[in-house]
């Protein structure tokens, strides 16, 4: 009996493998759409040499994505997970499909009217992102913590991705007619396919996973209500009520206050380290750092050595000796980013090449790495429910750090001239 109770465990748990390269491929559609336009800074900035384009672009992004998530995360219980994902995902590839179409429409000239379109595309990005990430991460959050772990790394992954795409193509055609147009394209197309093959996965093979369908039935048999729509994907109708030995008492759950006030310290090592990184990515390395040897690669670089470092740095808490888990140490170490503010400024001001690069490497390392300790500690100890609710939390602040980051990012043009 013990031996057949075991292997019925084994086959629930099957496919965590399957379930992770997902999460790491889902991850990586949530905000390559985003790292593709930064990396396109270079076009953009030859098309609208005088609208700050990447600036404008993810402060336009950000409110969108802000308060469509604080509308989400306040009513995430009585949501559907699955089609919450997957209109985020479906927004997210006809907005890219747009862009394209757009540049093409206009043969890639300049102006304000492809300009606003362009906002106006950011905003739906912003839009498609608030529903993906707080949805995302609050169904991982009760599953297996290497889920979330590669959900966050497909998201440090995008921007490498976009930077090595943008990097290929940049070489590729930079010696060709019109080739920063071609080139931005060829890779800002190969970013949309991704947001294509997103959708597939998230709605005809992630649900039918077996160890996703186990966490799914444990959610739901906790009071879940978010993942029926999920569990019936997966061939397990009205998986609430159906739940062997679920109770109905079980459906009473802490309230979003309570979740709040109870992981406070977490809420604000997220906002701390996302508040930090956009107010110095992407405006400030494209407008406030100067010519350098690399000249036009030069801002290319320090985004692909940031992308590179966040990326690397969101495995290493995969290594338990180096995993971060203590409370204060991670207060701490977000307070302590604060000092990257007069670094950057004094090295953008007095420094080589090579000290930009090493301080753009280190706010990519410790940005990964925070944020994955972060996400990865937080849902212990709570039910389905709860850990759903506080995923949706913390994906909310720290949204609400980027969206301050990148108001921030402004001040830097403080005593600067500008002729518009």
């Amino acid at each position: 009996m013990a031996i057949s109770d075991e292997s019925e465990v084994l086959r629930r748990m099957e496919g965590k493998f399957e379930a992770m390269l997902i999460c790491f491929i889902l991850g990586l559609g949530s905000l390559i759409a985003l790292n593709s336009l930064w990396t396109m800074g270079d076009y953009y900035y030859k098309l609208f040499p005088r609208y700050h384009p990447l600036r404008v672009f993810t402060i336009i992004y950000q409110p969108f994505a802000l308060s469509i998530m604080l509308i989400l995360t306040h009513y995430e219980s009585r949501i559907n997970t699955r089609m919450r994902n997957l209109s985020g995902y479906t927004l997210f590839f006809v907005g890219s499909l747009l862009v394209l179409v757009l540049d093409l429409a206009t043969s890639g000239r300049g102006g304000i009217g492809p300009y606003i379109g362009l906002c106006a595309l950011c905003a739906c990005f912003g839009i498609a992102h608030a529903s993906v990430q707080g949805g995302m991460v609050g169904d991982l959050s009760f599953m297996c913590p290497e889920f979330v772990q590669s959900f966050v790394a497909g998201i440090y992954a995008s921007g490498a991705l976009a930077c090595a795409l943008r990097l290929v193509t940049k070489a590729s055609f930079e010696k060709s007619d019109n080739g920063l147009r071609n080139g931005a394209l060829l890779s800002f197309a190969i970013s949309t396919f991704f947001e294509f093959l997103c959708i597939v996965l998230y709605a005809i093979y992630f649900p039918k996973l077996s160890i996703v369908k186990y966490y799914r039935s444990k959610a739901a048999s906790e009071g879940s209500k978010t993942v029926s729509a999920d569990l019936a994907a997966a061939g397990i109708p009205n998986g609430t009520n159906q739940q062997v030995g679920f109770d109905a008492n079980q459906q009473e759950r802490l309230s979003n206050k309570q979740l709040f006030l109870q992981n406070i310290d977490y809420a604000v090592d997220l906002f701390l380290t996302a508040v930090i990184t956009l107010s110095i990515i992407p405006g400030f390395l494209y407008e406030d750092t100067g010519s350098h040897k690399l000249g036009t690669w030069y801002q290319l670089v320090l985004i692909t050595m940031y992308n590179v470092m966040d990326l690397t740095s969101s495995y290493i808490p995969l290594i338990k000796c180096l995993k971060l888990e203590s409370r204060k140490g991670l207060l701490i170490a977000a307070l302590s980013r604060l000092l990257l503010v007069p670094a950057f400024y004094f090295t953008a001001k007095y420094g080589e090449q090579g000290w930009m690069i090493f301080l753009v490497s280190f706010l990519g390392l410790t940005n990964g790495y925070l944020t994955v300790c972060v996400y990865t500690v937080v849902p212990k100890g709570y039910k389905g429910p709860e850990q759903n609710a506080l995923g949706n939390l913390l994906a909310l602040w720290l949204s609400s750090g980027i969206c301050a980051g990148v108001a921030l990012d402004w001040l830097w043009l403080i005593g600067k001239s500008e002729n518009f």
